[in-house]
């Protein structure tokens, strides 16, 4: 299911590079136009399209990453509703906050990704995982630094990233791991308390 979305994404992603087209902003989340025209398809069509080829590319690469260890332990039907999920959960923030903008747009599939980066975090906390491809870090680590850094950021602004929409991404990964797989709560004991 990931390397379809992936494929996807990167399809329509390029088709929407060139903005002439229309593509981009027929898909882009803007929540004045989910109020104003009902265009609900929004809170999906954002995470297909991306600014440009980095950000794409960086967002495809951590899909894939992450993904099989997700997809092997729920099934195809538990990923889809981590990853499509996180898309929508993802969107709430721009849509309570904008709605009211008619000239706030946002876009990417970052809020999907952290919600299968998340629910991998709950599923193998100890799994190794590397920081900028070099430090070497167990992933419950690696989990708590996204939070801290993207609630950082988010508080900081300015930065052009909906650091809100990886925020609530992650938290729909998170709750769906739990939520799903509660008898993991005892290995996540067990690593808090060294018992």
């Amino acid at each position: 299911m990931a390397n379809l979305l992936a494929v996807l994404t990167a399809l329509l992603s390029w088709r929407a590079f060139d903005e002439s087209n229309g593509w981009k902003d027929a898909l882009v989340f803007r929540p004045w136009r989910v109020v104003q025209y009902k265009e609900y398809w929004r809170f999906l069509s954002h995470g297909f399209v991306h600014a440009d080829w980095t950000h794409l590319l960086v967002n495809m690469f951590v899909l894939l990453q992450f993904s099989p260890a997700v997809e092997s332990e729920w099934g195809i039907s538990h990923f889809s509703a981590i990853y499509l999920g996180g898309m929508l959960f993802a969107a709430l923030p721009a849509w309570l906050k904008q709605k009211n903008n008619p000239t706030y747009g946002s876009l990417g599939a970052s809020g999907a990704v952290a919600a299968v980066l998340l629910a991998f975090v709950f599923l193998k906390p100890m799994a190794q995982l590397y920081l900028f491809f070099l430090i070497p870090l167990p992933a419950w680590a690696a989990g708590i630094l996204f939070f801290v850094y993207e609630s950082r950021m988010q508080r900081r602004g300015g930065t052009g990233i909906a650091h809100d929409a990886h925020l609530f991404g992650g938290l729909w990964g998170l709750g769906y791991a739990v939520s799903t797989r509660p008898e993991l709560i005892q290995g996540w004991w067990r690593l808090i308390t060294g018992q």
